[in-house]
């Protein structure tokens, strides 16, 4: 009697607990889904965290900055402008947007490991807006960004970068390096969603970049290139970049040069943020 008492107590203390949870499970209001900025936000945090718990990551964004600008203002500023002081006033920029737009890669390098690591089957299966994962991934580098361009404009300013157009032009300049630099990671997302590894991500990202980085106006001149290396030149948007981004942190930037800095960041995000989204959905 006693044992069959005992049991009887144990099922109905049971059933009244379960009884508490199916009430207070069921008069709790169910969450919305979350919308396109709200997800995007949130995997964009997401890649802020690996940072904080990775933050080697940072490497690329503080130390080669440094080794860049002091390398080419002490070594090429005699040669090219007479003195580094005079060199460092167009250097800037330039070392800026070279800066961002190699930094971009590790988009793709980044997204290719979550990939192998499984961690994208998950994400595809949640019921959000489908782009957040990819948009969250390019916001979170936009953040990279900012941090290297300050890291560029400090150091520049501490060995005689006197940017005339000011804190506006300044915050200009890196602005539409930014967006530059959103539209140019598309191309690496997709390389991160077709290539193998990682490492094949980053040969191909700096084997493209090399080229497109040298060939430009960053570190000297065009018109000292010879005629069909100054038309290669003048058809770059890194080179339209750099002249637009020297105009705003100077006296003024050209129209043209904005907006073919626009009209290129526009056509590759038209181009390959559909092309990775359809390849997305095939994995």
């Amino acid at each position: 009697m006693t044992i069959s008492s005992e049991a009887t107590a144990d099922e109905a203390t049971s059933v009244l607990d379960d009884s508490k949870l199916r009430d207070a499970i069921g008069k709790r209001d169910r969450p919305g889904a979350p919308g396109p900025l709200s997800a995007s936000f949130t995997f964009g945090w997401r890649a802020m965290l690996k940072i904080k718990h990775v933050p080697e990551q940072l490497f690329d964004v503080t130390m080669f900055p440094i080794m860049f600008t002091l390398l080419f203002t002490y070594l090429f500023g005699g040669a090219l402008e007479g003195s580094p002081t005079e060199y460092i006033q167009v250097l800037a920029p330039g070392i800026l947007v070279q800066t961002v737009v190699f930094i971009t890669m590790y988009a793709g390098m980044g997204l290719n490991n979550d990939i192998k690591k499984g961690v994208f089957d998950r994400f595809r299966s949640l019921p959000i807006w489908r782009p957040a994962p990819m948009v969250g991934l390019l916001l979170g580098d936009a953040v990279r960004f900012v941090l290297a361009s300050l890291v560029v404009l400090t150091l520049s300013l501490i060995i005689g970068f006197r940017p005339e157009g000011g804190v506006l032009g300044v915050a200009a300049g890196i602005a539409l390096t930014i967006v530059f630099a959103f539209s140019i990671s598309w191309i690496w997302t997709l390389l991160g969603l077709v290539m193998r590894t990682p490492e094949a991500v980053l040969n191909t990202a700096m084997t493209v970049l090399f080229p497109v980085i040298f060939a430009s106006n960053i570190f000297v001149n065009p018109d000292t290139m010879p005629g069909w290396l100054q038309t290669v030149v003048d058809l770059n948007p890194i080179t339209h970049l750099t002249s637009a981004v020297r105009g705003l942190m100077g006296t003024g930037a050209e129209t043209s040069d904005l907006i073919w800095v626009f009209a290129s960041s526009a056509a590759l995000i038209a181009i390959f943020a559909p092309l990775t989204m359809r390849r997305y959905s095939r994995l």
